[in-house]
């Protein structure tokens, strides 16, 4: 089994702001919330885990499964460039991503989207016998590509849907054939 948690709160979180790579690591409440999915899954032996560069995913994966997590950058939260910080509110959008045309620096979609893809493609040729657990921990972009990954690419492109709120987690298996998406 693939379990896929998104990092617990931090202040940019309570705060309203987009976090990309220049984000907080976990408050007290964001502590709280990779206590309790760590006793929801208490009984869950991980055998692997995995989590994006940022300390507040590492901290999630590390409270959650009590192991070290291996770090790959391939999950990486979505550079949000210039947008990093802002007030949800005040962001001006194309689409689901901040405008690129008016914050510098904002990752391409597809490029972010195919690094994600690149990482599940290798884990599952990897470990798609695997019969152990393994964790997964990212971010909001994360869990919505992971389950984009699953679940196919929505017509409207919007991956966020797949998303987990702050301290949730998804399980995803793999099947007997590996995905294909290129």
């Amino acid at each position: 089994m693939i379990y896929v948690v998104r990092h617990g709160e931090t202040d940019l979180n309570k705060e309203g702001r987009l976090q990309g790579r220049n984000g907080l690591p976990l408050n007290e409440k964001g502590k709280q919330q990779a206590e309790y999915v760590r006793k929801l899954l208490k009984e869950v032996p991980f055998h692997l885990v995995f989590s994006s560069p940022q300390e507040r995913a590492i901290q999630t994966a590390e409270i959650v499964t009590g192991r070290t997590a291996t770090i790959d950058s391939r999950l990486d939260v979505f550079d949000l460039g210039g947008a990093d910080r802002v007030k949800k509110e005040e962001v001006k959008l194309a689409g689901a991503i901040p405008d690129p045309t008016i914050y510098r620096g904002v990752e391409d979609i597809t490029i972010y989207v195919t690094r994600v893809f690149d990482f599940m493609f290798h884990l599952e040729k990897t470990y798609n016998k695997f019969q152990g657990n393994i964790l997964i921990s990212g971010h909001r972009c994360t869990t919505g590509c992971i389950g984009a990954y699953f679940e196919g690419i929505p017509k409207d492109k919007n991956i966020l849907r797949y998303s987990s709120n702050n301290g949730e987690f998804k399980v995803y298996t793999f099947k007997e054939e590996l995905h294909v998406h290129r």
